[in-house]
Formats: C-alpha cells, structure tokens, sequence
C-alpha cells in the first residue's frame, strides 16, 4: 500500500537574479510528499522547523561560475538553505524518527534528505532550537574561526567588526571582548548602534550611512590603528581600513555584502597598504572548518550557559515570509540574525 502524502509549501526560485533580487524572484507552491521514506533506502524525511537567511544565498542566485565555492539554484526547483529539523522518518541508520537535527534542507515544510551525511544531530536542547541557525549554527561557527584561527588574536588588540548586528558580526564582537580585546563596530541605523554597544558590549560603534568620511570615521575610533578587521562588507569600507591597519594586522574577509547585487562592483585603490604593513588578508568559508564544531559547540554553549555571550535573532514568521526576510538582508531591515519560523514542532 503506498504511503500517506503530507501537504508540502514550498518557496520556488524562479530564475537567475541581476542585481537586487526581489520576492517574485521566489514562489510559493503547495504540493505532496509521502510519509515515509523509500524502502531499503537511507533517505531521512525531515519536517523542517526554522530556515536560515544567509548573505551567501544571494550568490546562489546568480547564473553558475566556475569559481563560486557553492553551486546556483536551480531554476524551478525548492531553494537549499541551512535550517533545523526534526526526523519524521529515516532508513539511515544514524538518525531516527524525533531527532533534532541542523543542516541543510529545502524551503519547504517537509524536505527528503537523500544523502544525510550533511545533517548534524542536535545535542543540546536547553537553548532555543533556532540558535542552531545562528550563534550554534554555521554563522556562530564563521564566527568562532574567522576570528580565533585566522586573526590568532591577543590580549589588548583593537579589532574592528564591520556588518557588526548581524549574525555573524554580534558573536565576533563578544568573542573579542573575552578575548580581551577593544572592540569597534559599525552598522546602519542607530538601533543597531545602541544594540552593539548596550547589548553586545561593544567599546564603541558609529553608523556607517551617518558618516561622510569613512577613513576619518576609522581613526576617530582607532586613533593608533587597527590590529584586527573581520570584514563583512567590502567596496569602500575596505579601502578605508586598509589605510588604517596596523603593521602585521590581520583581515578575515568572511563576506562582502555591499558588493552582492552590483552590476558593476567597486574597486579596491589602497592595495599597498597589504605590503607597507605586512597585512595578512584571507578568505574563507565555514564548510572548511567544519572538523573544529565540537571543540566550538562545547565553549559557545558554555559562554551561553555563563551569560558571557548574547545573541539576537529577527524571526519572521510562517514560509511565507521567506522570500521577504531573505531579500531584507540586503537592505538592513533585519536586527541579528534573521531566522524564518516554519512550524513549531
């Protein structure tokens, strides 16, 4: 007898994105999906609870190039993004129905998983499920590294945190602050100012779109230079911290933002500043690193636990508001990081 089918949303992408992309990029659709996964398979039926909106997707949704570190959308298929689910079915041995996992899923209520080798099982549920999306998820993890293997920081560094409220920049901040660290951010309304420095305990913070003079902005705050940059943003922002890096300063480039919907992205003019300071200046990507998420998820949940580490989330709700909370990203409507609630349990 075949197995009972369980209505399915999903959300669509329509087709490759130039410049902003916007929500009739993204379709929602109703359809089926059955119950139980394929006998002798070792498929796992995932009833996805809460979606992430990440800066990379935007990447996703161009035509493919050959030196994206992620593969494109497909047009007219389910958008693929990070998120938390919980096992409704499984012939995989590793997972069983009722476990709590994260990892990647569809945009859909209901998502077959057929090679779960992705999917993390979760092992601590004393914190909301959601933060898996988040500061014990992917970005907390892009945090954690960026900044303690590739910026090996010490004690009394100033660092400087651009796209500072988001989900990634928040964690960067506070992990400086433990550090011992004199932490800077920036961010683009004055709500997010006061969250960086009332929240988040940021040193100090200045709204980027307030500020005429970015390089003047940069040694207001860093009257000696900065020893660390966790970018995020790229374009101008970069090219003003550049000329106020210290000697053998460090730069994380975890995104660049301000660069994703250009047609024509900006140029970078103060390149010799890499070779008169000696900066190291690297790129990377969570995926990389995904051997150290047990020694991360082991001292990030203790910092939770402690109240040594803070996070906050922008939950929009039901599928439906998928596309709009993605699309937000790039216009700052979002405060933390920007979760997408599906279903509750």
């Amino acid at each position: 007898m075949a197995a009972a089918e369980l209505s399915n949303k999903r959300v669509i992408f329509k087709d490759y994105v130039t410049g902003y992309p916007k929500e009739e990029d993204m379709i929602l659709t109703s359809a089926t999906v059955p119950s139980k996964v394929p006998q002798g398979s070792t498929a796992v039926l995932l009833k996805n609870l809460y979606l992430s909106c990440d800066p990379y997707m935007r990447g996703r949704m161009s035509k493919p190039i050959n030196h994206s570190y992620t593969d494109a959308f497909t047009p007219g298929s389910v958008i693929i993004g990070y998120g938390v689910s919980k096992v409704v079915d499984s012939g995989h041995p590793d997972f069983s129905p009722g476990d709590l996992v994260w990892g990647m899923t569809g945009w859909e209520e209901y998502t077959l998983v057929t090679t779960p080798k992705g999917l993390t099982k979760i092992k601590y549920t004393d914190v909301p499920l959601s933060y898996y999306t988040g500061i014990l998820g992917m970005p907390g993890l892009t945090a954690y590294v960026g900044f303690h293997e590739i910026c090996s920081p010490k004690k009394g560094e100033t660092v400087y945190v651009s796209a500072a409220s988001g989900a990634v920049g928040q964690l960067v901040g506070q992990f400086a602050k433990l550090m011992g660290c004199y932490v800077v951010g920036s961010a683009g309304t004055k709500e997010k100012v006061d969250l960086l420095k009332a929240k988040f305990g940021f040193d100090d913070a200045f709204n980027y779109k307030e500020e005429e003079d970015l390089d003047a902005a940069l040694k207001r705050c860093f009257p000696d230079g900065i020893d660390i940059y966790f970018e995020n943003v790229g374009g101008k922002m970069l090219d003003a911290v550049l000329l106020n890096m210290r000697v053998h300063g460090r730069i994380a480039v975890c995104g660049l933002i301000s660069q994703y919907n250009l047609t024509q992205r900006e140029g970078i003019y103060n390149m010799t500043a890499i070779v008169t300071k000696r900066i190291k200046m690297q790129g990377f990507i969570e995926p990389d690193h995904k051997h150290l998420y047990p020694q991360f998820l082991e001292a990030v949940i203790q910092f939770i636990r402690d109240g040594k580490v803070v996070y906050v989330e922008d939950i929009a709700e039901g599928i439906e508001k998928a596309p709009s909370a993605l699309i937000g990203l790039f216009t700052g409507c979002n405060v933390g990081k920007q979760v997408v609630l599906v279903a509750r349990d």
